[in-house]
């Protein structure tokens, strides 16, 4: 009997998850499992191969040379078993499988919570999980099946597709603070004025962008308040503490009702369009698809040309 034939699919998969969270522990509470049923998997399955898969330390876990290889080869099969599933279209059967996504919080608010109640009209049974983070993260390496960042921000080995029109960056103050301390009329009077901190994902402090004589200029504003939440933000500048650099689409409504004000609005600095983003082999994924298409609509884009072909091109603008 050959010794494939031995072997038990499940614990390549849990192979698999191991060599990817390179840790048994996290890969046990991925797979609902313990560590020590993990562990035992592992050594049956290298058992049966005849060669160790796995470096072991009190630390961490990496594949070994042989176990790389095997990983990399079964990655794509497992891939191609996924791909068939969520694409297997009998009479009566639901939408399969499940979506995680890694989403930064802007993208959240403006196109994942409107799209949420039409995907779940239309995609009852599927499972979507949003994790909302600014960090940028390896989707593929943590387990998510797609992202949204802004175009430039997309690794050149994925499927991105445009979600949106382009964004702007801008400058907003509310009344009162206008009242007390003036508008500023040029970019350099904003060192006069108290700025509202923006935080970024790997907890620096980020430097405004705005647009001068048609190049990007990047200037500091002095200010005592850091806040890496734009809902935060947004209502510390309402406040009046200070002049808030956020995303024009989130203030939309805040601007109609005039509890703020653009100031510099010739400076504001724009911004690629919102990118949904994904390997290749979740192109097919049919409740990926659905959302993708819903999110494209609300925001008057049309729906996805790609859909139903094998492959998909990678755009980056609109």
């Amino acid at each position: 009997m050959p010794k494939t034939d031995r072997i038990d699919f499940a614990d390549l998969k849990s192979f698999l998850t191991i060599v990817r969270c390179r840790s048994f522990t996290l890969a046990a509470i991925e797979l609902g499992q313990t560590p020590s049923a993990l562990s035992h998997a592992m050594r049956r399955l290298e058992d049966r191969l005849g060669a160790k898969l796995l470096n072991r330390s009190s630390r961490a876990v990496s594949a070994t040379a042989v176990g790389a290889d095997l990983a990399a080869r079964l990655e794509n099969g497992f891939n191609e078993i996924g791909s068939a599933l969520e694409t297997f279209d009998a009479p009566g059967t639901a939408r399969l499988g499940e979506i995680r996504l890694n989403v930064f919080a802007d993208a959240a608010h403006l196109l994942i919570a409107p799209a949420l109640p039409e995907f779940a009209r239309q995609c009852p049974d599927a499972r979507l999980t949003v994790v909302v983070e600014n960090r940028p993260i390896d989707i593929v390496a943590e387990g998510y099946d797609a992202g949204i960042r802004y175009g430039h921000y997309v690794p050149e080995d994925m499927v991105a597709v445009p979600l949106s029109g382009p964004q702007r960056w801008v400058l907003a103050a509310a009344p009162a603070y206008l009242d007390r301390h003036g508008s500023p009329r040029v970019l350099d009077e904003l060192s006069n004025h108290t700025g509202l901190q923006l935080l970024l994902g790997d907890n620096s402090s980020y430097r405004w962008e705005l647009k001068e004589k048609g190049q990007a200029r990047r200037l500091r504003v002095p200010g005592l308040l850091t806040i890496n939440d734009t809902a935060t933000t947004i209502s510390a500048c309402k406040a009046g503490l200070g002049i808030a650099y956020v995303l024009e689409a989130r203030i939309a409504d805040e601007l109609a009702r005039g509890e703020l004000r653009i100031v510099l609005e010739k400076h504001a600095y724009p911004e690629d369009p919102f990118h949904i983003y994904y390997s290749s082999r979740r192109f097919k994924h049919p409740a990926l698809l659905t959302l993708i298409d819903i999110i494209r609509q609300q925001h008057a884009l049309p729906k996805l040309a790609t859909r139903g072909r094998g492959r998909a091109t990678r755009p980056i603008a609109i």
